[in-house]
């Protein structure tokens, strides 16, 4: 069962970075430091916005961008912290601590 808690904990931890990863990506091609006129450019900014927009676009219908931010990569950030932090308590039971 402990394994299981792991992989979970360590599933959540990768799109934590992820979602991270995914805005940086996106303040760059705001900014205009990566051109996604460039093939490789779009086609790994697609790869991220394929990885993440099934929750971020379900958090956007609950919460819609407030004065042109969007907060729903925090949400969605907080949402995977709190659920790291349940994992790391269960697990600790878990192993008598």
């Amino acid at each position: 069962m402990d394994y299981l808690l792991l992989v979970l904990y360590w599933a959540l931890r990768a799109y934590f970075w992820l979602i991270i990863f995914t805005v940086v990506v996106s303040w760059l091609v705001v900014f205009d430091v990566l051109n996604t006129k460039h093939k490789g450019v779009r086609k790994f900014c697609e790869l991220l916005n394929t990885l993440t927009n099934p929750l971020v676009l379900r958090i956007r219908k609950i919460m819609p961008p407030l004065g042109g931010i969007d907060l729903s990569p925090m949400i969605i950030i907080f949402g995977l912290y709190f659920l790291m932090s349940l994992i790391e308590q269960a697990s600790k039971q878990l192993q008598g601590g």
